[in-house]
């Protein structure tokens, strides 16, 4: 299974290929773009209910963001109920609540009904405080959770050796092979009498009467619905500015001294780190994930995996390092995830701003969105509505996040002219390169071959960044990720760079 990076993931031995669709311009009732978590547990939500549906994925299943998570399954969230409750009040943050319990379960159920083998186990968390100022925090996450009901317990001791001032314990939270899921999952969805595409991507669409009329790179398929199951819908819109991209690090390593702690971990440093076991080939791995920043805004993104790596070695005895990945999450402004009809739109939905708990909301936007397709009453509708104006909510956050995309566009072009030569690029390297008044990326492979691209992402016209971890160009504004080749890896772009044939010169 690819990704959308250079570096492998704990879950990319599961492999699994699709038969080809011998036809896919047809009609359909719902076209699902995306087979990660959300997409293939949406697709399989609809044909089950009855609906004629189409999942299509530009690249394979699980490229994105599925095959790069750690696979937490818990539901306190990263927005805590304390923080709902001050945002948006009591009786919302208690839906909110019930959301993580109903999520839960959609994944339980999915398991059940369908036999499906991806290694979920219940686990109990702990979330530990390492310092005066996180156990303020802890005591304030702690307040909120007994005005929603929901079980935080104190204790004295947690598994990991780590140092801290306060702690407590969750039950019934869990883990899974996120792969293993939604390959399962997707599988049942065909059975069913789904259409599953891969190498498949979205292009534009349009409205034709009642219908919705997508071309894709494998021809034109029409749709009485359409589902972007993508992060942020590709193209320019408003959702570009109201989600933030991030990009997560994650390692998985054995120990020394085999003394792999049973609960799932999670401190609150800002970004906090996270842990879990997982057994691959049967050898027993330790997952631990952190150091989280903005997509384009770390200078040297190897760096990232080795303060993660340092700071794991501080607290654990590491033996090897098996695997080390990074993956790309949406902060919404307000703190919540945009689930629903498109504003303005025709029957158009999203699933977007999960924060670092995709998996969740992944599952619970299947039943959500399936619900409004269907015509149906969800209880969850007008809290993660795609419409909803929270100006108080998220204001600061708004005009923090807006600011950084403005200052981006302006910043960029300064940015490029640091560098004043093709002949700074070593092998191995990527950069923004000046070159009589443009700016260019250049990738030079080992060996010496260049792939000269123009910088601008396509997107919203943005300069693109080099990510040295996952050798890809990282557009800075909205998230947009590109291979060496200009290829796009990460949407909502969708068009790769323009490469730059000699002529160009």
């Amino acid at each position: 299974m690819n990704r959308d990076g250079i570096r492998k993931s704990i879950w990319q031995a599961e492999i699994k290929k699709f038969s080809p669709a011998i036809n896919i311009e047809n009609t359909y009732d719902v076209i699902i773009i995306g087979a990660g978590i959300t997409g293939v547990s949406t697709a399989y939500q609809l044909q089950k209910s009855g609906m004629n549906c189409i999942l299509i994925e530009a690249e394979n299943i699980g490229f994105g963001t599925t095959g790069g998570t750690t696979a937490h399954l818990n539901d306190f969230f990263d927005t805590t109920y304390a923080e709902a409750i001050s945002k948006y009040g009591l009786e919302n943050a208690k839906l909110l609540e019930k959301a993580g319990k109903e999520a839960m379960a959609i994944i339980e159920n999915n398991i059940t009904e369908n036999n499906i083998s991806c290694d979920l186990e219940k686990k109990t968390a702990q979330l530990f405080a390492l310092d005066d100022k996180q156990k303020k925090q802890l005591d304030e996450m702690i307040e909120g959770s007994e005005k929603v009901e929901y079980t935080m317990i104190p204790i004295d001791k947690i598994s990991f050796p780590i140092p801290f001032v306060k702690a407590v314990e969750i039950p019934d939270q869990g883990q899974f092979h996120p792969v293993k899921y939604i390959n399962a999952l997707c599988s049942v969805f065909l059975n069913a009498g789904g259409t599953f595409v891969e190498k498949c991507r979205y292009e534009n669409h349009s409205e034709e009467g009642d219908l919705l009329v997508i071309n894709t790179s494998k021809g034109i398929i029409k749709a009485k619905n359409m589902v972007f199951a993508t992060h942020i819908p590709l193209g320019v819109n408003r959702f570009n500015f109201t989600n933030a991209p991030y990009r997560s690090y994650a390692l998985a390593f054995s120990l020394n001294n085999k003394d792999y702690p049973q609960e799932l971990g999670y401190d609150l440093t800002d970004p906090y780190h996270y842990y879990r076991v997982q057994e691959i080939d049967g050898e027993k791995l330790l997952i631990a994930g952190g150091e989280d920043h903005k997509t384009g805004h770390a200078e040297d993104t190897g760096e990232c995996f080795s303060k993660l790596e340092n700071y794991v070695r501080e607290h654990f005895d590491v033996d090897i390092v098996k695997f080390s990945w990074s993956s790309q999450y949406y902060e919404p402004v307000d703190g919540l995830p945009y689930i629903g009809e498109i504003p303005g739109s025709k029957n158009i939905f999203i699933a977007t701003g999960f924060r670092g708990n995709g998996m969740m909301f992944g599952s619970l936007s299947s039943h959500i969105i399936s619900d409004l397709i269907l015509g149906k009453a969800n209880k969850y509708k007008e809290l993660f509505d795609p419409s909803r104006i929270k100006p108080i909510a998220g204001f600061k956050e708004f005009v923090r996040e807006s600011v950084t995309v403005a200052t981006d566009f302006i910043k960029d072009k300064l940015f490029v002219e640091k560098i004043t030569s093709l002949a700074e690029v070593t092998e191995g390297e990527g950069k923004v390169v000046s070159y009589e008044g443009d700016s260019y990326a250049v990738y030079k492979e080992e060996g010496g071959k260049i792939h000269l691209l123009k910088s601008t992402c396509p997107h919203a016209q943005c300069e693109v960044r080099w990510n040295s971890a996952e050798i890809s160009w990282d557009c800075p504004c909205h998230g947009s990720r590109f291979g060496v080749n200009g290829n796009v890896l990460t949407a909502p772009s969708v068009t790769g760079l323009q490469p730059v044939r000699d002529s160009d010169l």
